[in-house]
């Protein structure tokens, strides 16, 4: 993975860019001086951080002196080192800050802000790689932009976890799912003390054919809900699916959506209570 600096005028989009690197799996950084590039290159790598990306801009206008000799000691040791830079036209600065209300780093008047900014920059933009025009992207079409850019675009990750809901349902899934009325194992002697990855355990779940109806109906809206994420620019989707106390048939469902939807990457992030008692 490259090193990136992001750079460009106050609202073209940088946040953007930088919020969708963050959502990838980059270590970010935000308005980091030039003098200090080589430090954070050598932090990082001691830390065995692969995906880095730092930004400076007109808010370090007082360390820019430094730019080209920090540029050229970096790009001696790394080879991969990216620069992107953000720019759009002054008329559609202009409506980004009266929307935001924000005030310019530069805090003079707007338009004289821009031109003066412009020139600051002007050696950021001369060593960029790759200079993006925002003016007719929206923040969705920036961030798949930057994305296709450094090869990120396919990086998704559907998280599956189950859960038992008298242990109180968790708090950072973007999807609950309820699967209580599945037939539930406890109720065999024989299967109350084993978990949901028992294959026996699992036939008793889907042993009939509504469950089984239920069940394909829970998998095809998994996979929208996942895919619509995907396609919003999330990297990551996270499904909890529960029953009473997390030992059967949440996990037996957790595992098998797992299979099914192997497609489109899936990490079984924990099974959560599966020990936690016998009640599932």
């Amino acid at each position: 993975m490259p090193f990136v600096v992001v750079s460009g005028l106050s609202g073209s989009g940088k946040s953007t860019a930088l919020r969708t690197l963050e959502d990838a799996g980059f270590f970010i950084t935000d308005n980091l001086p030039p003098e200090l590039w080589g430090a954070m290159h050598d932090l990082v790598s001691a830390r065995g951080l692969p995906c880095v990306a730092i930004s400076t801009d007109a808010r370090t206008r007082d360390f820019l002196g430094a730019l080209e000799a920090s540029y050229v000691r970096l790009s001696r040791r790394r080879e991969d080192l990216r620069v992107l830079f953000l720019e759009a036209n002054t008329d559609v600065l202009l409506k980004r800050y009266n929307f935001t209300r924000r005030e310019h780093p530069l805090g003079d008047n707007l338009m004289l802000d821009f031109a003066r900014e412009r020139e600051l920059l002007a050696p950021l933009r001369a060593i960029a790689d790759t200079v993006i025009d925002t003016t007719h992207l929206s923040a969705r079409d920036l961030s798949a932009k930057v994305l296709r850019l450094f090869r990120l675009e396919n990086d998704f990750h559907l998280r599956l976890m189950s859960f038992g809901f008298k242990h109180a349902p968790p708090r950072d899934a973007d999807l609950v799912l309820d699967v209580r009325s599945l037939p539930n194992p406890y109720y065999d002697p024989v299967l109350r003390p084993r978990t949901g990855l028992d294959p026996a355990v699992a036939r008793y779940a889907f042993g009939d054919s509504e469950a089984e109806a239920f069940y394909a109906e829970l998998r095809d809206f998994v996979r929208v809900a996942a895919e619509r994420a995907r396609s919003a620019g999330r990297h990551g989707y996270t499904v909890a699916v529960g029953c009473t106390g997390g030992q059967h048939r949440s996990v037996a469902v957790a595992a098998r959506l797992a299979q099914d939807l192997k497609d489109l990457n899936v990490d079984i992030m924990d099974h959560r209570d599966m020990q936690a008692g016998e009640d599932a």
